[in-house]
């Protein structure tokens, strides 16, 4: 079983020993701002942990199988979002991943230890935006009566295998996106936090994914079913794990994961340097020996769920008529529109600038009037051709810093079921894109680790390489990849002309890094 805690939904999957998915059981949750907080995204634990344990018991269920069974479990989760315990591993606070509460805290870094963030990102390929660091700072300098029993932290994916098997540890993939954390050497660097007068004590043991933590206790048998003998094994990060599951574990492999964020991943030895401008992230991967340079475009299935959701209430209904997804109705409606929408440009994520980061005001350029132009499937359309826009700037900057050559994209995640997208994505870069059969890829990846920490595969390279299974290849179309081209140098421009808006007080970013 693979539990997959996401940005936008919770779900576990249960897959056989030869990679075949079983049974899935998803809830959506929501991470709401706190009130009189603003840019605060908190995870409510009590509640989430409930729409776990009704995912545990439905994946069950609709697989018709005995808890029995289930060998081993492990978990994955959105990275960056942190929970903290007190001294009785009880959780006291939690923040889901994009929470940019801690701005004043930031600035006060910036400001007070101006060559720190450069410092700190060299060792941990990470800077202050997305850091655990500053969130930790705005809980003491807000909340200290809840600051001063914090005793530990773990990322959320931790967190559920702790819920589950009493164990709080984390994994360098998931653990790295903290910033506290060593790249080079794959573990916690509790001096950062003493240096920023922070707690540097309150770091639990890093485990490499694949670990065997323990067994399901009895306490969590009860509320979710499953046996106190299946084993719970230490998991990691989303977008790593999610590398895993298709298989991208050797060096100069190229991912995109398109989820609720989309990820552009690459592989490269661990003893890498970043790059000396900080426009890259760079993470550990699950592989030993191996990080990733990173690329993100903020909220792209977030905002395909929201256009789903707030104008095609038609195309949602035909999907219920017919017995299949919303998204398979908005793509084969837009798989009619034109290259390049009608010229309709959205400006949502930008592409990153990983020490300097925020977004313009969330828009569509160049609508019509015309009801025959302008509608859910050209804005559709022209959402899938951003997405794969602004993931073809990050490879490019990716590629400048890695100096590897691309000669195709593994394409997974919730977007790539749709075969437009996909060979949009194709046209857009003007590489080959393969798809795998099981384009879950994270879970897949959590329950590679699942399989590792019960002994069924002696590594997750050699699980990768043993159950990623090809579906598809999409072969780009060189003469739509110059008009793309063309389209992103618009697109580029837009931008930017967006972004002055937005310093010029008259829009609002749709997010900015906590300190800008």
């Amino acid at each position: 079983m693979a539990i997959d805690a996401g940005t936008g939904s919770v779900r576990a999957v249960i897959f056989d020993t030869l990679g075949k998915q079983i049974s899935v059981a998803q809830k959506e949750w929501t991470h709401l701002e706190e009130e009189g907080i603003p840019n605060s995204m908190s995870f409510d634990f009590e509640k989430n942990y409930e729409l776990v344990v009704w995912c545990i018991k439905h994946s069950i269920a609709k697989a018709g199988i005995d808890a029995g069974e289930i060998l081993s479990l492990s978990a994955t989760s959105m990275r960056e979002g942190i929970v903290l315990y007190d001294e009785y591993e009880k959780e006291l606070w939690a923040v889901a991943n994009v929470d940019a509460r801690a701005d004043k805290e930031v600035r006060y870094l910036k400001e007070n230890f101006p060559d720190l963030e450069k410092e700190f990102y060299n060792l941990s390929g990470q800077t202050f935006a997305l850091g655990a660091l500053p969130r930790i700072m705005w809980l003491k300098n807000n909340k200290r009566k809840v600051y001063d029993k914090v005793a530990k932290i773990s990322m959320i994916g931790d967190w559920v295998l702790a819920k589950l098997c009493g164990v709080i540890a984390t994994d360098p993939s998931n653990g790295g996106t903290s910033g506290i954390f060593s790249l080079k050497n794959r573990s916690w660097v509790g001096e950062m936090a003493d240096r920023v007068g922070i707690k540097g004590d309150i770091f639990p043991p890093v485990l490499e994914v694949g670990s065997l933590m323990g067994n399901v206790t009895k306490e969590a048998s009860k509320l979710t079913g499953l046996c106190e003998s299946t084993k719970v094994v230490m998991g990691g990060g989303d977008v790593q794990l999610g590398s895993a599951g298709l298989g991208v574990v050797d060096l100069g492999q190229v991912a995109i994961l398109g989820g609720s964020f989309w990820q552009q991943v690459v592989n490269i030895p661990s003893s890498t340097p970043p790059p000396s401008d900080m426009g890259i992230r760079v993470n550990p991967h699950v592989i030993l020996g191996q990080s990733q340079a990173e690329g993100i475009t903020f909220f792209s299935g977030l905002v395909m769920r929201w256009f789903r959701d707030a104008f095609c209430d038609v195309e949602k209904e035909e999907a219920r008529q017919r017995g299949i997804d919303t998204y398979t109705v908005l793509e084969e409606k837009a798989s009619s529109v034109p290259l390049g929408s009608y010229g309709i440009l959205p400006i949502f994520s930008d592409s990153m600038k990983y020490a300097k980061w925020y977004h313009a005001a969330p828009s569509f350029l160049n609508l019509s009037i015309d009801a025959k132009i302008c509608n859910p499937a050209s804005m559709f359309r022209s959402l899938e051709e951003n997405a794969c826009i602004v993931s073809s700037i990050n490879l490019e900057k990716i590629k400048e810093f890695t100096n590897i050559k691309i000669d195709d994209i593994v394409f997974a995640g919730g977007a790539s079921k749709g075969a437009l997208c996909s060979q949009i994505l194709s046209d857009v870069t003007g590489y080959r894109v393969k798809i795998p059969k099981v384009t879950e890829a994270t879970a897949l990846g959590a329950a590679m680790a699942a399989g590792v920490g019960a002994g069924v595969y002696s590594s997750m390279a050699q699980a990768s390489k043993e159950l990623v299974v090809w579906e598809k290849v999409y072969e780009p179309n060189l003469k739509n990849t110059k008009e793309y081209t063309k389209i992103k140098e618009k697109f580029s421009k837009a931008y930017e002309a967006q972004l002055k808006l937005v310093d010029d007080n008259i829009t609002t970013s749709m997010w900015r890094a906590p300190g800008l």
